[in-house]
């Protein structure tokens, strides 16, 4: 009994909380579920050693042009780096397409070769589990943020670790995300 009163006031000194511990501990990149355009689950984990790239993409944004630069950078850094495209129609309703009018789209005006996602949503109640991790320190262990806008960009290093992200503004072949990767 002496020795569960003096657990109980040295975790009450130190406010340990086992429920918030446990909460607070990171989440691996590499279990979250998500589809492609053509329903078939991804396995994130087959990209481990490889930086990996997230971008909200629409097609009818001012910055879809960015489809261009992406599959540049991903032409160039492909054997270190995968994209992933992750369509969502959350701003500004800019990407209304079915899967496979995206599909056509991104190869037809872009020549997209780079992975793409099924639609989901990237911010709000219905947060797609892989943005719940990409935007929250507590599950990705390195920084919080929101998505504000269409490509918006993750990066994730080698090791399936948080690195940075980078709003629209960004350019994907900018030095500050080519450094991150080379």
């Amino acid at each position: 009994m002496k020795k569960l009163k003096l657990f109980v006031l040295i975790a009450a000194f130190l406010n340990f909380n086992p429920a918030a511990a446990q909460h607070d501990k990171t989440m691996n990149i590499y279990d979250i579920d998500i589809n492609a355009l053509d329903g078939t689950s991804i396995d994130l984990s087959a990209y481990k050693g490889k930086y990996i790239m997230f971008v909200n993409v629409a097609s009818e944004c001012g910055f879809t042009n960015q489809y261009e630069g992406l599959q540049k950078l991903y032409d160039t850094y492909q054997n270190d780096l995968m994209i992933i495209g992750v369509p969502c129609n959350q701003f500004g309703q800019q990407e209304p397409g079915s899967s496979n009018e995206i599909e056509t789209f991104c190869k037809k005006n872009y020549g997209v070769t780079f992975l793409m996602t099924e639609k989901i949503k990237v911010k709000g109640k219905e947060k797609h589990p892989l943005y719940e991790w990409l935007t929250d320190k507590k599950l990705n262990g390195k920084s919080s943020t929101s998505v504000k806008w269409n490509f918006q960009k993750f990066i994730i290093g080698r090791d399936g670790e948080f690195i940075d992200y980078f709003f629209s503004m960004t350019k994907p072949m900018s030095s500050k995300i080519t450094k991150l990767i080379q």
